[in-house]
């Protein structure tokens, strides 16, 4: 937080991009911050999933129950993760940004938090 804050007091700082997503979760302690101080945290690579979306792996089974793509159970982690979290996920077709976008209409309940937020520390 120390670079922040030095760039805090040199000008208004709106929001703060770092990488974050389902299966990185180090700069937790920045959104942490952000969230503390009303400010915007964009995370950079949101819709990383790696390892856990694989075939068998852990968040595609979860995105299967629910009738959804890993990326999309992903993304819907991050808005629903906190009110100051801004992903923007990149994409390249009209079918890929109407799959991004239906990530929003996907409420997950606080159990299904719990088990996406329990995924990162699995091996």
């Amino acid at each position: 937080m120390g670079e922040i804050r030095a760039a805090r007091a040199i000008t208004p700082i709106a929001t703060v991009q770092n990488l974050f997503n389902l299966s990185d979760r180090r700069a937790e302690p920045v959104l942490e911050y952000c969230e503390r101080e009303g400010m915007g945290f964009i995370p950079w690579f949101p819709m990383a999933t790696g390892r856990l979306a694989r075939r068998g792996g852990p968040l595609r089974r979860i995105a299967e129950e629910h009738g959804v793509t890993p990326a999309q159970l992903a993304l819907a982690w991050l808005l629903q993760r906190s009110p100051v979290l801004l992903p923007i996920p990149g994409t390249s077709t009209v079918a890929h940004l109407e799959e991004n976008a239906g990530a929003g209409l996907i409420e997950l309940t606080p159990v299904q938090i719990k088990r996406l937020d329990a995924l990162e520390a699995q091996p």
